[in-house]
């Protein structure tokens, strides 16, 4: 139930950060062809732009990640069932990886190469996290590996109106059972 309750936390803050940039707040370089790429996707069926669903994310994540270099924690993070359309959530065995911060890096650049473009990235004491988006999804790249910690974590969440409804009601329904 914590973990439900984390990953549900999770797709609240990605919610939230994602309407913080889409007011036309600090994002600098980028953020304007960025949202007009996913504004485009987000509609009936976008100009040229596919819609994306909750598998097709898993599928490009997946791939990226293991061709990368890294293997998946089956002991990570569980979307509860109520959002597995609107969220994924792929940890990585980061004491398995040769090295994760390069297989972080190669897997951001294979997901940029397959049409997910950067909307922010923050680093600090040599934890990064990176944003990036595709159609109506918002990926939060977790990069935490520099210490004896070796955590590296992707969670992609459907920014769509239909999505944010289903989170937002799971989240206060989480809120009131606390």
């Amino acid at each position: 139930m914590r973990k439900a309750m984390w990953v549900a936390a999770a797709a609240g803050v990605v919610l939230l950060v994602a309407g913080c940039g889409a007011e036309g707040g600090a994002d600098k370089g980028g953020s304007s062809s960025a949202g007009s790429a996913s504004t485009g996707g987000s509609g009936e069926g976008g100009s040229g732009s596919e819609k994306l669903d909750a598998d097709a994310v898993s599928k490009q994540l997946t791939e990226a990640a293991t061709e990368a270099g890294f293997t998946q924690d089956a002991s990570g993070e569980q979307v509860p069932a109520e959002l597995k359309d609107c969220m994924v959530s792929w940890t990585a065995d980061g004491e398995k990886a040769a090295d994760p911060k390069k297989s972080y890096a190669d897997t951001v650049s294979t997901l940029a190469g397959g049409g997910w473009t950067e909307a922010r990235s923050f680093e600090q004491s040599g934890s990064q996290i990176k944003t990036l988006k595709k159609s109506t999804w918002q990926l939060q790249a977790s990069n935490h590996s520099a210490g004896p910690l070796k955590l590296v974590m992707f969670i992609a969440t459907d920014t769509g109106p239909e999505c944010a409804a289903v989170i937002a009601e799971n989240n206060a329904k989480n809120k009131t059972s606390s």
